[in-house]
């Protein structure tokens, strides 16, 4: 369960004389894993949106995903799945080294 904390650089100006100098913001990928609730079976195509954003992705053949250069913070996380319950995972504190696991119940 590791979640990479990279670096990525935003407009924050810092002014130092004439000189004007970029501030880097520190981002992180937020990752996980989607299963089924009563096998634990990796699920495969399920839809993950973070809630609030038009930030979207799919979760592999071993049921990750990720989602990148997100500043870290507290996201709703939205699973969705042909023939499963839509999941919700509200206010997750997505921060370095932290995977998130979403399990997914039949309808």
């Amino acid at each position: 369960m590791i979640a990479l904390l990279g670096m990525a650089y935003a407009g924050n100006n810092i002014t130092k004389g004439n000189k004007s100098a970029v501030k880097p913001e520190s981002s992180i990928t937020l990752k996980g894993k989607i299963v089924d609730f009563s096998t634990g079976e990796a699920l495969t195509g399920v839809e993950v949106e973070i809630d609030g954003t038009n930030l979207s992705t799919y979760s592999d053949l071993d049921g990750n995903f990720s989602f990148e250069n997100l500043k870290p913070g507290e996201y709703s996380i939205i699973a969705s799945f042909i023939s499963y319950k839509k999941s919700l995972v509200e206010n997750f504190k997505a921060t370095s080294n932290r995977v998130v696991e979403i399990k997914m119940q039949n309808d």
